[in-house]
């Protein structure tokens, strides 16, 4: 089965290690210890936690779409020139990236600080591990 060591969680959660260490603390995640007395996250559990919190953050009310992928966080880059734009968002730890019109940026009043969810749909999404086998 799949551990995380309480960093690495707090990492993927985008959250920091006191964070899931209080989580641990209130019973939201089940700490353990492994081999080698580090606390750790179980996988599945984690996984499942992701998803409560990205259910909680992804608040989309009556809107109804087709697109699943929905990633919140802030904008830390914003370059107009022309015709075009490119607009960088924070998500947590990771980063996206949008090419737009120059006028709908505009219109989305994009500034650098401001909130926005980028709405991903693609038809291929390529998937990568680090090898290590858990």
């Amino acid at each position: 089965m799949t551990h995380f060591r309480i960093s690495e969680a707090a990492t993927l959660l985008g959250v920091s290690d006191d964070t899931v260490r209080r989580w641990g603390a209130d019973g939201i995640l089940s700490v353990s210890l492994d081999d080698s007395g580090r606390q750790v996250v179980d996988g599945p559990q984690l996984a499942a936690h992701a998803k409560v919190l990205a259910s909680e953050v992804a608040d989309v009310g009556d809107v109804k779409r087709s697109a699943r992928n929905r990633f919140t966080g802030l904008v830390t880059k914003v370059e107009i020139d022309g015709l075009m734009a490119q607009v960088e968002l924070q998500c947590g730890p990771n980063r996206v990236v949008s090419l737009m019109s120059s006028e709908a940026a505009r219109e989305l009043k994009l500034d650098v600080g401001s909130k926005a969810v980028a709405v991903v749909k693609a038809t291929m999404v390529i998937l990568e591990t680090d090898g290590d086998a858990r």
